[in-house]
């Protein structure tokens, strides 16, 4: 045991001795040098150390020390980060949440002061936050604040450069540093460099800005939006140029640029390169040196040639006979050419290294753009040559989904900011990337109802789900107080009868009381009584009581049989989306008035479906309450005949789809509504002291006429607002009526399943 104990002191001494003798140069070498290594990184190598330098350069062309350019890859990011004071903002460190517990998401505009200019395009920023649904006259119920003061353009070289910005903010009561403010920026910057410098302090101000760049925009927080022109419009916008589900035609070229080559400065090199692709044939680059005042001071060789070769050719004709367009960066980051390719279905090729692509957050660019790398332009071509045919038509659908969806108007890119923005207060309640990036689009989702793809009328097929196999019959009633019509009552005993039906709720909208449970008729089915405000809107509040997907709408005197409410049931289950019915309307643009009109003629068109007696997903409740703004329900109060239209635009505007009509045994005939029967207040007339909204290009109902001719002029009325509402007509006609299978063929009536239709 003592030799054990010896051995193994020694060895232990002998491996000190070997390392001190052996080791211990290297270990005090090592020490210097790590001493050294340690000073290099506090102190950046100053290239104008001549014994660096000596033999390369003589010392007075070596740049002096201070010299900006000379600092780190880290100071010059600080650099570009001290824009923005305020650069590590995040929605959990510069938001205050509590400001939308109560009042829900609401957006307040500073009002506008007297004198101060706004140009047209921030002016539509703002008429869009004051139409939604979001806005608010009330600073202490908002939970978001936007500036009446126009921050678009901070060039200062620019006519709309608004001055002394600072100053005006911090004289604000509400300002708060910014906390809880969004501000909007289209151009910033100045020549030469164009940096992305406001001219004032955001402080914790949330940034939707255009021609973000990546090392500036700050996650989570920040908001990067499209570069779009002052001739943008306010609402509605054109539709793109391929229609949706449809397959566009063979392009005449691949790969098309036409536009401004800056000869110096920012942006000019991508553009000045790219004529080496240009082949003349499925390859167009076009480029032009007329840019500037000065331009002649700086032409090249190659000017007078490009700019004769730019004439030849038409921007928008190469815009849609082309599958993809190059869309390089200009002198800032974005450019107009972005949303230009959108909606002319060409795949946009982007040339703009750093720049963060607008709405990202929620958008997958990926399945819609090309995302190039101005360092490897020429590699642009065969790489687009490689994509699949399937992908590229896919690619061309998707653009097409996104113009439409987030794009196409001013209100659509605000509202798509403010959404983007609701959707960071609640992490737990927000829409899925998926849902931004398919029809309908994310504006259209709403994620209050549910977050459950299954819950929504869009996605059964894509994901295998299916509508409930019951529905409910919703029946509003007029009746006088205290009796009840024999329509009412043969209607719910037809209903009831349904194997379909799982409950019957009627909506009693007279002030009066529904009359007692014992005046009801027995049924097989729960019957439910809910005491409306006497507002037509009311038909179409998502009320608890519904349970089931599909909704049956019923007027109390809508003649209906239980064959004819199985059929149309069964029809909606195979398209859940749509609204499915009976009596149908159809509108037309009259020429000689220029407005719209409509007409109930039987004819073999029709693009409404009224909602006297159709089946409809429960879920545009939900949209027609919470998505539509409140003045577009006021005109629905204030008209007495518009709700059902309204119904049908909405749901045409989600879909892009028409209504579907089902048979029917009797031609439908448009009743007068039974206000006279509901005393001391009628439904669909604006409560004592509150008018109804005026129609802006339509004329007034006369004061003299039948009940049925104001009926008429009031749903023509009702037309034209919501034409004007939308920024277009949404509606979609259609000549398809689905009736059963042998329906009025002769055969024997033992093999028809719905014979009673034919009587």
């Amino acid at each position: 045991m003592q030799t054990r104990k010896k051995y193994i002191f020694l060895t232990f001494l002998a491996s000190w001795l070997l390392l001190f003798l052996f080791g211990g140069d290297q270990l005090r070498r090592f020490s210097l040098f790590s001493g050294r290594k340690a000073e290099a990184r506090r102190n950046w190598p100053r290239w104008t150390d001549r014994s660096l330098l000596k033999s390369f350069a003589d010392p007075e062309e070596l740049q002096r020390d201070g010299d900006p350019s000379l600092l780190s890859p880290r100071e010059r990011r600080a650099a570009r980060l001290s824009v923005y004071r305020s650069s590590r903002c995040r929605m959990e460190t510069c938001f205050d949440f509590s400001r939308c517990e109560k009042h829900g998401f609401k957006v307040f505009t500073y009002p506008q002061e007297r004198g101060q200019p706004v140009s047209e395009t921030y002016g539509k920023i703002l008429r869009s936050i004051e139409r939604s649904r979001y806005h608010t006259a009330s600073p202490e119920e908002a939970c978001l604040f936007v500036l009446s003061i126009d921050t678009l353009d901070r060039d200062h070289l620019s006519g709309q450069y608004v001055r002394n910005v600072d100053e005006k903010i911090r004289s604000f009561p509400l300002w708060n540093g910014g906390r809880n403010h969004l501000i909007f920026n289209l151009y910033s910057g100045t020549w030469p460099d164009y940096a992305g410098d406001l001219g004032f302090d955001i402080g914790q101000a949330i940034l939707a800005k255009a021609s973000f760049d990546t090392e500036s925009f700050r996650p989570g927080f920040d908001i990067s939006i499209p570069l779009f022109s002052k001739d943008h419009p306010q609402r509605g916008g054109d539709r793109g140029w391929l229609y949706q589900d449809s397959v566009p035609p063979k392009k005449k070229y691949l790969l098309v640029f036409k536009g401004k080559r800056y000869l110096t400065g920012i942006g000019s090199g991508t553009r000045n390169a790219l004529h080496h692709i240009h082949n003349g044939k499925d390859i167009i680059s076009l480029t032009t040196c007329k840019h500037g005042k000065d331009w002649e001071k700086h032409k090249d060789t190659r000017c007078d040639k490009d700019n004769i070769d730019y004439e030849r050719f038409d921007y928008q004709e190469l815009l849609h006979n082309s599958t993809f367009c190059i869309v390089p960066r200009g002198r800032r980051l974005g450019s107009f050419r972005f949303l230009e390719a959108l909606q002319a279905a060409c795949i946009p090729v982007l040339l703009s290294d750093g720049w963060e692509l607008p709405f990202a957050e929620a958008i997958d660019w990926g399945k819609a753009a090309v995302v190039g790398s101005e360092r490897l332009l020429l590699q642009i071509p065969s790489a687009v040559r490689c994509i699949h045919p399937e992908r590229v038509l896919a690619f061309q659908q998707q653009t097409q989904f996104l113009w439409d969806a987030y794009f196409s108007s001013v209100d659509k890119i605000v509202h798509t900011t403010l959404e983007i923005i609701k959707d960071r207060l609640s992490p737990h309640r927000s829409r899925s990337r998926f849902l931004w990036n398919a029809l309908p689009g994310g504006l259209l989702v709403l994620p209050d109802f549910s977050t459950h793809l299954g819950d929504f009328p869009f996605y059964y097929l894509q994901h295998g789900y299916s509508p409930s196999r019951k529905f409910t019959a919703f029946i509003r009633a007029v009746s006088q107080a205290g009796s009840l019509s024999q329509p009412i009552l043969r209607l719910i005993q037809a209903v009831s009868g349904s194997q379909y039906c799982a409950q019957i709720v009627v909506l009693w909208s007279c002030e009066k009381p529904p009359p007692p449970s014992g005046k009801w008729p027995q049924t097989t089915v729960p019957l439910t009584i809910i005491q409306g405000r006497r507002r037509l809107s009311d038909r179409f509040f998502p009320f608890e009581a519904i349970q089931t997907d599909a909704v049956l709408s019923l007027d109390e005197d809508t003649s209906l049989s239980t064959s004819e409410v199985n059929f149309a049931f069964l029809v909606w289950r195979s398209f859940p989306e749509r609204i499915v019915g009976f009596p149908t309307l159809s509108h037309f643009w009259d020429p000689e008035q220029g407005r719209w009109g409509y007409t109930s003629r039987w004819t073999n068109e029709l693009s409404i479906v009224l909602t006297a007696a159709a089946f409809y997903h429960r879920y545009y409740h939900s949209l027609f309450t919470e998505y539509l703004p409140a003045g577009l329900r006021e005109l629905v109060d204030g008209l007495a005949a518009c709700e059902d239209i309204l119904m049908n635009v909405l749901v045409a505007a989600v879909t892009k789809l028409p209504p579907i009509k089902v048979t029917q045994r009797k031609q439908h005939k448009e009743a007068v509504a039974q206000q006279a029967e509901c005393r001391d207040g009628a439904a669909g007339t604006p409560p004592p002291g509150q008018r109804s909204p005026s129609a802006p290009h339509s004329a007034p109902a006369k004061a003299k006429g039948t009940a049925g001719s104001r009926r008429f002029s009031q749903r023509q009325d009702c037309l034209n607002q919501l034409a004007d509402w939308f920024g277009s007509m949404p509606l979609v006609s259609s000549q398809l009526r689905l009736d059963p299978v042998l329906f009025k063929d002769q055969v024997s009536v033992l093999r028809k399943k719905y014979p009673s239709l034919e009587k």
